[in-house]
């Protein structure tokens, strides 16, 4: 829907809207059971029984998303027209400060073989604070490259942030992650003529960063991805007339979140501490995004029956959301991460809503198949935003 559109049908309401996403959740069939389908979830069932339901595309049918255009979408922003690298959200969601003209992308400490092949694009998921020393460590070592200034900080587990400031810099760089064990990282190659400079900087920084990092294990390589610069995008509270809140941990989806305008909660690391965070703020907000991050980390892990115990603590959960009684609750995810796949997927997203002002559908339970039946269909996931504002009565009449 065109924004010019959405600012003058939305209205301020006391309403409240809480979306739920589970990273990843959904799957497919593994000895005939997709994980959602293998969870025991009563209280994601009463959702569904009492909402309606449908599957979502983040982007396009048939397009694998990253996280950040399925997140985009769910938030009411068209991911074709905006595009953000994975760079920028997860410098933001560390409290990195970034000035036009910066290019940021996010780096995985990663495990090199003795002929340069990636074994393990996560380094083995090595703890936080072993990151923060390798961190330390190479901003001592490598302060510029190439006449470019470059600045080193750690996110959680294997990730971290590096941006470039200087004159002349370009975000058109190709990633270095293969995306796959057993391949070479890729090298930075410039995807226009105006990113050379920057092309060469990166290249610099790498070749540093391995001799830092050279004879240690299993962090013993670094693989850029996401490089990309600060965008000009609207606010939700522009859009949508909200004053949404951020429930999350990991830096990525807090610095997505702070880019629309959210105010970022803080939160502890697990489950039961972001739905605290929900009711100790639920009269602060209009607009709540709860993320969970691991239903996705264990999809890419392969680790089928962790994704499990991952959706069966949520919906332990679910409870302590009805108590507060919001008008509007939506549980669905940014994308699949099927663990048979070990990555994300293209395969829609379950979707529910429940409102009092919203008609049911014969939807039973939440899983892949059965929202499949639901009332909503198959759509994007751009349109769900107007879908929770107007359930919660915050959308006025289009036209006479």
């Amino acid at each position: 829907m065109q924004e010019e559109i959405l600012k003058e049908v939305t209205v301020k309401t006391p309403s409240k809207i809480v979306l739920l996403v589970i990273d990843g959740v959904g799957g497919i069939p593994v000895e005939g059971r997709t994980e959602l389908e293998a969870a025991h979830r009563p209280n994601l069932d009463r959702l569904a029984s009492e909402g309606i339901c449908g599957l979502t595309d983040p982007v396009y049918p048939g397009i694998t998303p990253g996280s950040g255009p399925g997140h985009l979408a769910l938030f009411g922003y068209d991911p074709l027209r905006y595009e953000i690298g994975r760079g920028v959200l997860e410098a933001l969601g560390i409290g990195m400060e970034l000035a036009p003209g910066e290019v940021v992308a996010r780096a995985n400490f990663a495990t090199l073989d003795q002929e340069g092949l990636v074994l393990d694009r996560r380094a083995g998921r090595i703890p936080t604070e072993r990151n923060e020393e390798l961190c330390r460590r190479l901003q001592r070592e490598i302060q510029e490259v190439e006449g470019v200034r470059v600045e080193i900080r750690p996110g959680r587990e294997h990730r971290f942030v590096v941006k470039f400031s200087g004159e002349g810099l370009d975000d058109r760089i190709a990633d270095t992650d293969p995306q796959k064990e057993g391949l070479p990282p890729r090298p930075p190659s410039a995807l226009a003529p105006e990113a050379e400079r920057t092309a060469k900087a990166v290249e610099a920084f790498l070749q540093r960063a391995h001799q830092v990092l050279n004879g240690e294990e299993p962090a013993n390589g670094v693989l850029m991805r996401g490089f990309s610069r600060l965008p000009d995008i609207p606010s939700m509270e522009e859009l949508f007339k909200l004053t949404p809140a951020c429930i999350a941990s990991y830096p990525m989806y807090r610095g997505l979140a702070k880019l629309v305008g959210m105010e970022v909660l803080e939160v502890g690391e697990t489950i039961a501490e972001e739905f605290a965070a929900l009711k100790r703020h639920f009269q602060d907000f209009d607009f709540f995004y709860l993320h969970v991050k691991k239903t996705d980390s264990f999809g890419e892990d392969g680790n089928f029956s962790a994704k499990v115990q991952v959706i069966e603590e949520v919906d332990r959960h679910i409870p302590q959301l009805l108590e507060l009684e919001p008008e509007v609750i939506v549980v669905t995810a940014d994308h699949s991460t099927p663990s048979a796949l070990k990555g994300h997927s293209w395969h829609p997203n379950p979707f529910l809503l429940r409102s009092p002002y919203e008609r049911r559908d014969d939807v039973d339970r939440f899983t892949e198949a059965a929202c499949a039946r639901g009332a909503l269909g198959r759509f994007r996931a751009v349109e769900a935003m107007t879908m929770m504002l107007a359930a919660a009565l915050k959308m006025k009449k289009f036209g006479a």
